[in-house]
């Protein structure tokens, strides 16, 4: 089957072909769109619905749409679902390298370090049938600067104490076995699978 990911962000579409790896996944872009609609929801679910739809409604045919971010307990669960967007001023956003630094600047002092990936993800064949999913990969914001040059976004900056690595020191695979994204996704394979 074909699917469409509701993206432009290449490296979520790389994972995303890892972990549906029967399946055949297009960006948007792949097809002539250009798709960057207003995340305008407050949750992770509501902002992947939002994508889910105004994709499915430009293409008509079924599409997964995923919204994710990083949730610090600390930071009252900052910078959450706006986490792309976190420090951007005047519509400018931040690299994720300056994001990183700026998040843990905020934490500077700061005991508590739990955080985690929370990522939800849905899948949409129309406005009256669609499956969401909601997963999370826990650990702990590094004290200092992050470390690794895997992955991509905040995974220098959350470490994973049973791992002794951050997200972006992880091989894909043992990333694709314990990430958010990867948790919601096999999730929502197994409704894929019963519907061959």
């Amino acid at each position: 089957m074909t699917i469409v990911i509701a993206t432009g962000n290449r490296h979520k579409a790389e994972e995303f072909s890892r972990i549906f790896s029967d399946h055949r996944i297009v960006l948007p872009a792949d097809r002539g769109i250009m798709f960057d609609p207003e995340e305008t929801a407050t949750t992770f679910y509501g902002n992947a619905l939002i994508k889910a739809r105004t994709l499915f409604e430009l293409m008509g045919e079924p599409v997964i749409a995923d919204d994710s971010g990083i949730c610090v307990d600390a930071l009252n669960g900052e910078p959450g679902v706006y986490s792309a967007r976190y420090g951007a001023t005047n519509g400018i956003e931040l690299s994720a390298e300056d994001r990183n630094k700026l998040l843990l600047s905020r934490m500077k002092g700061i005991p508590d370090r739990t955080a985690r990936f929370v990522c939800n993800m849905v899948l949409y064949y129309g406005p009256d049938r669609f499956v969401s999913v909601q997963e999370t990969l826990e650990g702990s914001i590094v004290s200092e600067s992050g470390s690794g040059s895997g992955g991509f976004g905040y995974d220098p900056v959350l470490y994973l104490p049973e791992y002794g690595k951050t997200v972006a020191e992880l091989s894909d695979d043992q990333k694709d076995l314990v990430s958010h994204r990867g948790k919601a996704a096999r999730k929502l394979q197994i409704f894929l699978n019963s519907e061959k």
